[in-house]
């Protein structure tokens, strides 16, 4: 038996913002860009809030947006981040990450 598989872009966002939800010291995700805002503005939120999925030289990387709790290491959390994100994509979905990267653009009282 014959066939493929595809993993599109919205399920490995969806994937990977379920992933950095987990970690501590993440409070949420940030939009990435302006009609993410718009759309969170409007009510309509989702998984993939805070992360955008790009090509780099044929593979997938992941930029990630969130806000941080107060009081934590922001380094150690995105390394946390990096880590954890780039064990579960390649565990769940069969795909090696060009790069993570993460971008704190927040700090919030948890």
């Amino acid at each position: 038996m014959s066939g493929s598989i595809q993993i599109t872009e919205a399920a490995l966002a969806s994937l990977i913002g379920l992933t950095a939800h987990e970690i501590p010291g993440v409070v949420g995700m940030a939009p990435a860009n302006l009609k993410e805002g718009l759309s969170r503005v409007l009510g309509r939120a989702n998984a993939s809030d805070g992360v955008l999925i790009s090509k780099e030289g044929g593979k997938f990387a992941a930029d990630l947006y969130i806000v941080a709790a107060y009081s934590v290491n922001i380094p150690n959390v995105a390394r946390n981040i990096v880590e954890t994100v780039t064990h579960v994509v390649k565990a769940q979905a069969g795909i090696d990450l060009a790069a993570v990267r993460v971008h704190a653009v927040g700090v919030q009282r948890v």
